[in-house]
C-alpha cells in the first residue's frame, strides 16, 4: 500500500480515539448529581416553604435564582424549603443548587411504571432525577388543565408511592369565599379534601408525607392577601376536618402551608399564626423577597 494510504489511517485511528476519548471525558458523570437531603424527616415539625417557580424562568434566570439561593446563610433548624423549578429546569436545578434545599416537580403522572406515557412525568423518574416532593393541584392547573380533585388525589398517591412527598394544593375562588363559610366548606372540604382521604385512606404513614398548601386563589398574583386572621381560620378549619375524618394525630402533626402572595412585608405576622405551618410563595420565589421572607417567617416563628 503507499505511504499516502498509512498516513490517512494513522490519522483516522487519531481522530477516532480522540473523539471516544473526549466523549468519555465530557460524559456526565453520576457523582456530579448531589445526594439531596432538603427534605426533613424527624426532628420535629418544620416550618416548610416553598418557592414556585411557575413558567417564569429561562436559563439565565435560573442560573441567577441557583447562585443567590446557594449564597444566602444556614437554613434555620426549624425550617425546610424547597424549590419548584419548571421541568425543563429540573435536572439542572437537581445538580447546581445547594444539597439542603429540595427540589419539587410542578406536577407528575398517575402512571405506575416508565412507559409509553408521552408528555407527561412518571414520578419514578422525578424522583430519579433528585426531586423529593411533587406540586400537585395548584389553582392554575385547576384552571387551565380542568384538573378534578380526583385527578389531584391520584395524583398524590402515585407520587408517595414512588416515595416523593405529595404538596397538594387546595383553595377557593374570590365568588366562593364571599359565599361565606357553606360554599367554602363544599369546595374546600367537600370535594379537595374528601377526594384526597378517598385516595390516601387513614394511613398516617401516607399523611406524613403530604403537605397541604391551602391557596385562596383570588389573591395569587393580584397583590392580595389574606388576612393573618383569615388566613388562620381557614387552616383550622382544614386541620380540624383532618382531626374529625382521619385522626387527631394525624391533625396535629400534618403542615398546612399558606399560598396567597406571601411577600417579605406580610411573612413575620402570617408565620405567627398556630395553625400555618409554611408558606408556599409565587412570585417573590423569583426575587431576592424569597430570602426575606425565610427570614422574616423565622423571626415570626419566635414569637409563637
Amino acid at each position: 500500500m503507499s505511504q499516502p494510504f498509512y498516513m490517512m489511517a494513522g490519522t483516522l485511528v487519531c481522530v477516532g480515539v480522540g473523539t471516544v476519548m473526549f466523549l468519555v471525558s465530557n460524559k456526565p458523570s453520576k457523582t456530579q448529581r448531589k445526594a439531596r437531603s432538603g427534605r426533613k424527616s424527624g426532628g420535629g415539625k418544620k416550618f416548610i416553604i416553598g418557592g414556585n417557580w411557575k413558567c417564569e424562568t429561562n436559563c439565565k434566570m435560573v442560573d441567577e435564582i441557583t447562585v443567590r439561593l446557594n449564597g444566602m446563610g444556614a437554613i434555620p433548624d426549624s425550617m425546610e424549603i424547597y424549590v419548584c423549578p419548571p421541568f425543563p429546569h429540573l435536572a439542572t436545578a437537581t445538580v447546581d443548587l445547594r444539597s439542603d434545599l429540595a427540589v419539587s416537580s410542578q406536577d407528575c403522572g398517575t402512571m405506575e411504571k416508565y412507559g409509553a406515557f408521552t408528555g407527561d412525568a412518571f414520578a419514578g423518574m422525578l424522583k430519579d432525577v433528585g426531586c423529593e416532593w411533587a406540586l400537585l393541584g395548584h389553582s392554575e392547573r385547576r384552571q387551565y388543565q380542568k384538573e378534578s380533585s380526583a385527578l389531584v388525589a391520584a395524583k398524590a398517591a402515585a407520587a408517595l408511592k414512588q416515595g416523593l412527598g405529595a404538596v397538594v394544593c387546595i383553595g377557593e375562588s374570590k365568588a366562593e369565599r364571599e359565599g361565606g363559610m357553606p360554599v367554602m366548606k363544599k369546595v374546600l372540604l367537600d370535594d379537595q379534601m374528601t377526594a384526597l382521604l378517598k385516595a390516601l385512606g387513614k394511613d398516617a404513614a401516607a399523611w406524613a408525607n403530604v403537605v397541604i398548601a391551602y391557596e385562596p386563589v383570588w389573591a395569587i398574583g393580584t397583590g392580595l392577601s389574606a388576612t393573618p386572621k383569615q388566613a388562620q381560620e381557614t387552616h383550622k378549619l382544614i386541620r380540624d376536618w383532618v382531626a374529625a375524618q382521619v385522626s387527631p394525630q394525624v391533625a396535629k402533626a400534618l403542615r398546612i402551608q399558606y399560598g396567597g402572595s406571601v411577600k417579605g412585608n406580610t411573612a413575620k405576622e402570617l408565620a405567627q399564626q398556630p395553625d400555618i405551618d409554611g408558606f408556599l410563595v409565587g412570585g417573590s420565589s423569583l426575587k431576592d423577597d424569597f430570602l426575606l421572607i425565610i427570614s422574616e417567617a423565622d423571626a415570626g416563628l419566635k414569637l409563637r
